[in-house]
């Protein structure tokens, strides 16, 4: 039996390292989808000059960045949970989830209608172009 207690002890150990390391990429993702959305948002205020700023781009660029870090901060969670769940370990867990779904449904349809949009726009441009002979 005291072979099961070691085991026991080394995947917790392994499990708090792992719930780390996801909590760490959850953060990374964070910060990289801010320095990104700033450098598109650079990029983009030195190209529309004379048009409307595309605040949607900014807002579902950084917003794909974020339900990234929420898939491993979610990760992280269900880690946490399994080494001793708490009723508070679980409500946490169930409430990170349902912020993921909801976050993940409307940045997908978002994504959609700006994706559409876009094409959208992009054949008004090819249209409206002179045909050169």
């Amino acid at each position: 039996m005291e072979w099961f207690k070691h085991f026991e002890r080394n995947l917790d150990n392994f499990a708090t390292l792992a719930q780390f390391c996801l909590e760490t990429i959850s953060v990374i993702c964070v910060v990289v989808g801010l320095l990104k959305t700033i450098q598109l948002a650079i990029a983009l205020s030195n190209r529309h000059h004379n048009r409307p700023f595309p605040y949607n781009l900014l807002r579902l660029r950084f917003g794909i960045w974020l339900a990234l870090a929420l898939e491993f901060q979610l990760g992280a969670d269900v880690l946490a949970t399994t080494i001793a769940p708490t009723l508070e370990e679980l409500a946490k867990l169930a409430l990170i989830a349902v912020i993921r779904t909801f976050l993940n449904y409307f940045l997908g349809k978002e994504l959609e209608v700006e994706y559409k949009l876009q094409r959208q726009r992009a054949e008004i441009a090819t249209e409206q172009e002179p045909v050169k002979e």
